[in-house]
């Protein structure tokens, strides 16, 4: 087969095609996690045990009282 030399060469060039190369970057991005403290307070009950004391003269009557044989 031999090329015509009447008939120009033709150039058909196609559509391009899209390559990507995809580059990542670190981003820093901060999360902010609250947290709330609740300081909570209890009364507990202890036990102290305080004593008072009363003193009371008491006289009795040895009058009633059996005499024993001396």
């Amino acid at each position: 087969m031999s090329e015509c030399p009447k008939c120009p060469a033709q150039t058909v060039t196609d559509p391009p095609k899209v390559v990507y190369q995809d580059h990542f970057h670190p981003q820093v991005v901060n999360v902010i996690h609250p947290v709330e403290i609740v300081r909570r307070h209890h009364c507990v009950p202890v036990p102290r045990h305080c004593y008072t004391y009363s003193v009371k003269d008491v006289f009795v009557d040895n009058s009633m009282m059996p005499r024993g044989g001396r």
